[in-house]
């Protein structure tokens, strides 16, 4: 898989990621793990074509060491389609700017 990792947490920053993915993110049936919605936008020609697999998301999963941003992108009503691949460049950039400005918003210093 895929990911943009973000290694070495401290314990008050597993604990403000977490309250700020409660509360921002789409929390999942597996503790820990989070969707967040892929921007329109950033949606590739396939993507925007499938509506009826919209909405996109990555995933999101926190644990008490790191957190890891997938770059998969994926759909919440197939397991398989032609439309779940991995990030554009663009939408790479996008979640790896997200991961960035979440440890800046929260003043994670690494």
């Amino acid at each position: 898989m895929k990911q943009y990792v973000i290694d070495q947490l401290r314990e008050s920053d597993y604990d403000h990621i977490h309250a700020f993915l409660d509360e921002n993110a789409e929390k999942t049936a597996i503790e820990d793990v989070y969707r967040m919605d892929l921007p329109e936008e950033l949606l590739t020609e396939i993507q925007k074509e499938h509506t009826e697999c919209a909405p996109f998301y990555y995933a999101i999963n926190l644990t008490r060491k790191q957190v890891s941003f997938e770059l998969l992108i994926r759909t919440r009503h197939l397991i398989r389609c032609s439309c779940i691949a991995y990030a554009s460049p663009e939408q790479r950039d996008h979640i790896i700017q997200f991961a960035d400005n979440l440890l800046a918003r929260l003043g994670i210093r690494l």
